[in-house]
């Protein structure tokens, strides 16, 4: 038996993750496969095996066959030889690995379909000092964008033996990573760099990491296997022209020109460090006839000499709305091909560019492409997380992109510096948050979102003292402060006055919540501690070691001298446990302010948090309001301090080298519940118990939301604007509850749900009392999910308010055949709902087959005498239902009168009395609810019909009128007057186009 077999490889991690084995014995080739490849394969296989006379068996296995399993299939079959062949597929298999950054999104993006070039421009070396956006406008209209493989065309004066040094910069988020993985896929494809016969990519960050020393050749066979004998990287002639190297991240090595430092070097086969054969490739005394690209960030320009650089390139971001908008539509666009979805993103692209066309802050902060990413990744969890989605959060997201630009960095030593120990700053991120952190978090404790540039001096220049910490700061400056604060281009009418009068320039968070994300980070970090608890924890820790070394040597002399001094030893013990207590209060104070912050009273009546969100992406359009005049809250706070405890971000900031402990966390949770029950037992305005469920959801701790969902039993949610998120987040806070939690009310009035938002609160409505789903966008087939809510065995809705949603005659049906089977429900409203005499004929059958119903609600609809007469008649023989409600509807009087009649039992324990709303008037008589009659028309008055309504109430004044002439009692005429003044009101209310009160009804 012959064969090859392929196990898991270690070269492309996360791709190959089954084992594939191919061998061929005896004449016969089994080859076990996945679906989709049967087909590929047995092309390649079936020719070269029916020729020797053998046979061909597939078998498919229950997975998708991938590019790499294809890739090894061709290669043991003998197709593919050619080892740069092989080389430009593994590189297209690695560079098309999409991060799990993307993958969350649904895996619609790829950097084919994303990809949107960004503006190069070609520098002079006495020109390499980075720009500022404002003025990038300027120059792309003189000098026009560049692409990579311009930058690699020789000139006349270009020596023909020498290749092409070419050095990419660019601040952090301008895309250099994207720029390189686009451009070595583009290779790998033949469309770009043809006359390159080899690429080969170098990480830096990789490249710094080792230790061994290695030659050039040995070096790349490391990584490329198949390049081991290639005669390219042979030195003989000048092969090595049809070579590229890029190097990716240049800032993250320590490159040394001098002599000194790093020694000649001319053969590939010799070992070098790392960085001497970067050095040495650079200086062309290494296979001078390759040409190399290198990255790097702007901080680093000065470490190749400028001699060794034949062209300088900046990458300067998207410089204009146009490159914006078509990053926009690439990103958004890719959904799942779904047409209400396709729909939904054009127009939020639309948005988007009229909010960038107007030069608003967001198109400062989209100049970069990171905060292009940010703001498609944020308007994809805003509006396109369903049920399937995998869960995300906010929190996750801003983690997320603060990782994929500063992951795994360190502020490393200056050249030929040797620092001991790395101070407590070392990592880039955890600077990031001491100084950036600390200026967020005075702008959201003093409420300000701008900064001039002498605060900035205060809080990001601080005082140092080192020239390390000069050296740190001066590289925080050059690439990072840029890409957290942007120069403010909005008017000073949200300043205070004395900072309108003052002309000094500036600067804002380039996205208002980053400035929300980062004292959320700075505060969950313990980097608001004051000086003396600062010290007192160091003094704890020196104190907590000192004494566990000095415990062991007492304890040792106390066997054989046992003096009374050595007890002085066990007083020291208590000075740390003394701090945890301390440490432990502080826990509950971070606790006490994130329920604090969350319920301010000044911000209760804002809107909800991802609504804020949203308008701070796609801009407000028309005049502003009183409440966009105003200081804008920072509600997002407490909700990210909250966020950033859950565990997933905790691991992302770990890798940041920001460390969150388990313990810190589990202090926080305990004091975090204690203060959550105790604000949420007070009334909430729908928009912070909307917050409230944000933050629970953001949080991800099943039984932190269980225990303070224990103390709600209402859950108002009126007039909030809810999102397929709104959805989701309401239904998976829900489902933390135990099964037997039930809750009273769950108010989703005038909420614009629709079927598909229905659908994902279906589990929600499972531990639901009272269901009020009025004034909505329900649809007949949204009842098709409310009737099998209520054909489900665990429901327990009694009350079902349905008002103002066109479900028609043919809904109704839908929804009237759960009665049947449910025994729970006794309140049913189908309120101005379209229902005409059909759906009032069903309903009359289907009321004896459910005996728990008590109220019945089908006011305003289409229903008339017939109809009306008989549903009644029904009501009569139903033994639990008391109350009809019927007015509204085109009911002649004598009609009205008949109902009364039919209400009222033949005789004394001939049946019960059925109440029948029809009129303000029963008979000769008031009606008893005459006000509830009023008060609904007063409080619909701005969403429903008003010819029909004053038509109404121009009738139940002829009725009052014919009534008062009826009665001989003075008083009584006078209660007549009194309604009748009601009714005048309201009709003249109408008249007037005044309505008293909200658009919508309570009932």
């Amino acid at each position: 038996m012959t064969g090859l077999r392929w196990f898991r490889s270690g070269l492309l991690p996360g791709l190959m993750s089954h084992l594939f084995i191919f061998w061929k014995w005896k004449r016969r080739a089994h080859i076990c496969l996945y679906p989709g490849a049967a087909i590929y394969c047995k092309r390649i296989c079936s020719t070269m095996i029916e020729q020797e006379g053998g046979q061909l068996t597939l078998v498919s296995l229950p997975k998708k066959v991938t590019e790499f399993q294809q890739f090894m299939v061709d290669t043991a079959v003998g197709t593919t030889h050619d080892p740069i062949e092989i080389h430009k597929r593994k590189l297209s298999l690695w560079f098309s690995h999409l991060p799990q950054e993307e993958k969350q999104f649904g895996g619609y993006f790829s950097t084919e379909t994303m990809h949107v070039d960004p503006l190069i421009l070609e520098r002079k070396p006495e020109e390499r000092a980075g720009l500022l956006s404002s003025s990038v406008k300027t120059q792309a209209s003189v000098v026009p964008s560049l692409t990579v493989e311009k930058l690699f065309e020789t000139n006349e004066d270009h020596h023909q033996d020498r290749g092409l040094n070419v050095l990419l910069y660019g601040a952090v988020g301008t895309g250099k990573s994207t720029i390189v993985r686009k451009l070595i896929l583009d290779w790998c494809a033949g469309t770009t760099l043809t006359n390159f016969k080899l690429v080969i990519p170098f990480s830096c960050e990789d490249l710094g990491e080792l230790t061994k020393v290695a030659s050039l050749r040995d070096l790349i066979s490391r990584k490329y296997l198949h390049l081991k004998r290639n005669p390219l990287l042979s030195g003989e002639s000048n092969q090595a022209k049809d070579i590229l190297f890029i190097f990716n991240g240049m800032e993250k090595m320590e490159l040394d020109f001098r002599i000194g430092s790093t020694e000649l070097c001319s053969d590939p086969n010799e070992p070098l460090p790392a960085r001497a054969i970067v050095v040495n490739l650079l200086r062309k005394y290494l296979l001078p006839e390759v040409s190399v690209l290198v990255t790097t960030r702007l901080s680093a320009l000065d470490r190749i000499p400028s001699k060794y650089v034949s062209r300088y390139a900046q990458i300067c971001g998207f410089n204009d709305p146009n490159r914006q908008r078509a990053y926009f539509t690439s990103r958004l666009l890719q959904q799942s091909g779904e047409t209400v979805q396709t729909h939904d993103a054009q127009a939020l692209v639309e948005l988007l560019y009229l909010n960038l066309q107007r030069e608003s802050q967001l198109a400062t902060a989209c100049f970069l492409p990171s905060y292009c990413w940010l703001t498609c990744a944020t308007l994809h969890f805003l509006h396109f997380t369903d049920a399937k989605a995998p869960i995300r959060t906010l929190t996750g997201i801003y983690t997320s992109f603060l990782r994929l630009n500063f992951g795994g960095e360190v502020l490393g030593k200056a050249t030929g510096a040797s620092v001991p120990n790395q101070d407590i700053h070392s990592t880039l991120m955890l600077y990031v948050v001491s100084t950036v952190g600390k200026l967020a978090y005075d702008g959201v404790t003093y409420k300000r979102t701008s900064f001039s540039e002498q605060e900035l001096e205060q809080w990001i220049g601080g005082k140092t003292k080192t020239d390390e910490e000069l050296r740190q700061l001066a590289v925080f400056r050059t690439d990072v402060l840029d890409f957290f604060l942007a120069p403010c281009v909005e008017s000073c009418k949200h300043l205070p006055t004395e900072l309108c009068e003052d002309d000094e320039r500036r600067y804002v968070f380039a996205v208002p919540a980053m400035q929300e994300y980062m004292a959320a980070l700075y505060v969950v970090l313990g980097e608001n501690k004051s000086a003396l608890e600062k010290l007192t924890k160091q003094v704890s820790v020196a104190i907590g070691q000192a004494t566990e070394d000095v415990s062991a040597i007492v304890n040792i002399f106390s066997k054989f001298i046992p003096l009374r001094i050595f007890a002085f030893f066990n007083l020291i013990k208590l000075f740390p446990k003394f701090y945890e207590k301390i440490s432990t209060r502080n826990k509950g104070n971070l606790a006490r302010t994130i329920a604090a912050e969350l319920f301010r009273k000044e911000d209760s009546y804002n809107e909800d948090v991802l609504d804020q969100v949203e308008k701070n992406l796609l801009g407000v359009h028309g005049p502003p309001s009183k409440q966009q005049i105003q200081a804008l809250p920072f509600e997002l706070y407490p909700i990210f301090m909250g966020g950033l405890l859950h565990y997933s971000n905790r691991v992302l900031l770990k890798n940041l080298g920001c460390n969150i402990q388990s313990d810190t966390v589990a202090q926080i949770t305990r004091a975090l519940r204690k203060y959550l029950v105790r604000e949420i037992n007070k009334p909430q305005p729908p928009e912070e118990l909307m917050d409230l469920l944000v933050l629970l959801y953001e949080f991800q701790n099943p039984r932190l939301t269980a225990e303070v969902l224990a103390s709600i039993r209402s859950i108002c949610l009126h007039n909030v604007r809810m999102t397929p998120l709104k959805c989701f987040v309401l239904s998976s806070v829900l489902s933390c509850a135990p099964p037997s939690y039930q809750l009273e009310e769950l108010d989703l009035s005038s909420c614009l749900l629709t079927r598909d938002m229905l659908q994902m609160l279906s589990p929600a409505f499972r531990h639901t009392r009272n269901l009020n789903l009025q004034f909505n966008n329900l649809a007949p087939d949204s009842c098709i999910l409310l009737r099998d809510l209520l054909k489900d065995s665990k429901s327990c809705v009694r009350v079902l308010l349905l008002c103002d949603n066109r479900l028609l005659d043919s809904g109704a049906s839908l929804l009237l055949e759960a009665l049947p089977e449910n025994q729970s429900l006794r309140h049913l409203s189908l309120m101005h709902t379209s229902l005409g005499d059909q759906g009032a004929l069903e309903l009359v059958e289907r009321l004896q087959q459910h005996t728990g119903l008590q109220e019945l609600n089908v006011a305003y609809n289409n229903i008339g005498d017939n109809a009306a007469l008989g549903l009644v008649d029904a009501c009569r023989e139903h033994p639990s239902i008391d109350i009809v409600h019927l007015y509204l509807n085109p009911l002649s009087d004598v009609g009205k009168q008949s109902l009364y009649v039919r209400g009222i039992p033949k005789s004394r324990g001939s049946g019960r009395r059925v109440r029948v709303l029809a009129s303000v008037t029963e008979g000769s008589d008031l009606s008893e609810d005459w006000h509830p009659i009023l008060s609904v028309i007063r409080e619909n008055a701005s969403s429903w019909d008003r010819d029909r309504l004053k038509h109404q109430l121009k009738v139940f004044l002829r009725d009052l009128e014919w009534g008062r002439q009826q009665q001989q009692s003075f008083l009584k005429k006078l209660h007549f007057r009194r309604v009748e003044k009601g009714v005048r009101q309201t009709l003249r209310m109408l008249e007037n186009n005044t309505p008293h009160s909200s658009a919508s009804a309570k009932k």
